[in-house]
């Protein structure tokens, strides 16, 4: 487990990109998900768990449904992993959770509310490569035939069907995690640079499976005092709602935000 308050813009810079370089290849590609939170104190649950009650029994209810009525937007022959990708990208409570590939859009999304500005933010950096090694091997092969790092829908149905397959599974180390990649829906997704974590687990949030993990990750802490200076800086490098959100609601949310005073 690593847990480090970054003391400056500088430094911030450093902690996300630190480890990015792959010998192999000889290029920066990091291998890490980034989750921005405006608030420390803010877990890694999802919105399935957080819908509360007997959720793992919903879950299966609320796909059932949404697949019942999304049919003008998704075919029937789509796999779960895209109908589920879908379902989570327009809000449905599931039990993905929704990372980035891009360290400053992870920095957005910990300074985007200007009314927790008094809080320290946090942003969660996970090593997706080591993570994927600790998976069963008929779910690792899938990965490994591909020579990829993370999953696409279509990889994860080579494997897996559905979640009831998901649930049946387990690697040597007991419940494991998935980071795979949603299909392009739309422009948000894109621009996100976004993609999706799953454990084999409803019941188990992602921070507690990590904390399981420690070798695997590290909180870097965004001050309070730090907020402003980071979302400045990420405005003057385009990295805002306009951008990340197309269309005239991001447009609108940037400009609220933009304009308001420093009080």
């Amino acid at each position: 487990m690593t847990e480090v308050s970054a003391t400056s813009w500088e430094h911030l810079q450093k902690l996300l990109f630190e480890d990015s370089w792959n010998s192999g290849i000889k290029r920066h590609r990091s291998r890490h998900a980034f989750r921005g939170l405006t608030s420390s104190a803010y877990d890694l649950k999802t919105s399935l768990m957080r819908l509360g009650g007997s959720y793992p029994q919903m879950e299966r209810h609320l796909l059932r449904n949404f697949r019942k009525y999304a049919h003008q937007s998704v075919v029937e022959k789509d796999s779960i992993w895209h109908w589920l990708s879908v379902a989570q990208h327009h809000g449905l409570p599931t039990r993905l959770l929704d990372w980035t590939y891009s360290p400053f859009v992870a920095m957005h999304f910990a300074t985007a509310d200007h009314r927790q500005n008094d809080v320290d933010g946090a942003i969660w950096k996970v090593d997706f490569g080591a993570v994927h090694q600790l998976l069963p091997g008929k779910v690792k092969d899938a990965m490994d035939r591909e020579g990829s790092n993370v999953f696409t829908v279509e990889m994860l149905a080579e494997s897996l069907k559905d979640l009831r397959e998901l649930d049946g599974l387990s690697s040597p180390s007991g419940d494991f995690a998935i980071f795979f990649e949603p299909p392009s829906i739309d422009d948000r997704i894109v621009n996100q640079f976004a993609y999706f974590s799953i454990i084999s687990n409803a019941t188990l949030s992602m921070d507690a499976w990590l904390r399981s993990h420690p070798s695997l990750w590290t909180r870097i802490i965004v001050p309070a005092s730090l907020k402003w200076e980071v979302r400045d800086k990420l405005d003057q490098s385009n990295i805002t709602e306009r951008v990340l959100f197309p269309g005239l609601d991001g447009l609108c949310k940037w400009l609220s935000r933009h304009y308001t005073p420093r009080t």
